[in-house]
């Protein structure tokens, strides 16, 4: 991954915080692969827009999956990531996700409610009817935006932010999300990516109070265009 700005979509940016639209492929942090995360781009970013000397700060306010794409907030102070940690933990922040799925639910709305347990080995999770040692409640609720022929577009709205909890959830329904090998869909995306997008975020801004609303464009190809 290049650390230019045209391959950095920010969405929002002031003296506390950076919204960047995450590409499918990026890591948010450092990973075993050693691949460049997108923590350090936007620290290199900051650095060189700014003319900032020595070490920057950037903190990784909440990641998401490598295959997804979409919002990820990051901190420019320890004060602003502190207090989004905070935001997160009493669920003051609002995440929206799409994502495209090959069949249909049953229901055009619905609230789904399961146990969900990590298997690390696998880097997997999986679904229980009820609680059993290891697992944690997730609440998602989904809605369809739009029918294609072949997918649908789901809105999802998160209760809980569990391991793979969408990917999980929505195979369990029996409907997998596109490109999700792991989860249940029959083949992958070209690029490795999934489709699953955190399209939009709404919170109070840590420092200013002011509401903010971010929206993200979702990826340039054939089935989210469609989906426009």
């Amino acid at each position: 991954m290049q650390s230019t700005k045209e391959n950095l979509q920010i969405l929002f940016e002031d003296n506390h915080i950076i919204i960047v639209n995450k590409r499918a492929g990026d890591i948010t942090q450092g990973d075993k692969t050693g691949d460049k995360p997108l923590n350090e781009v936007i620290k290199e970013y900051v650095k060189n827009k700014y003319n900032k000397p020595g070490n920057v700060f950037i903190g990784t306010v909440h990641r998401l999956d490598r295959p997804t794409s979409g919002i990820v907030i990051f901190a420019r102070t320890s004060k602003a990531l502190e207090r989004l940690n905070k935001m997160l933990r009493d669920k003051t922040i609002n995440k929206t996700y799409w994502a495209i799925v090959r069949s249909q639910p049953k229901k055009t709305s619905d609230t789904l409610i399961n146990f969900l347990k990590k298997d690390t080995k696998k880097n997997k999770s999986f679904v229980y009817k009820k609680e059993i040692e290891g697992s944690k409640k997730a609440t998602l609720h989904y809605k369809i935006l739009k029918k294609l022929e072949n997918y649908s577009l789901l809105e999802i709205d998160l209760e809980t932010g569990r391991h793979h909890q969408i990917r999980t959830q929505l195979s369990h329904i029996g409907s997998p999300i596109k490109g999700d090998l792991k989860y249940g869909f029959s083949r992958s995306n070209k690029d490795g990516s999934i489709s699953l997008h955190a399209r939009k975020i709404e919170f109070i801004h840590p420092v200013s109070k002011e509401n903010i609303l971010i929206s993200a464009p979702t990826p340039n190809d054939v089935i989210w265009n469609a989906c426009k």
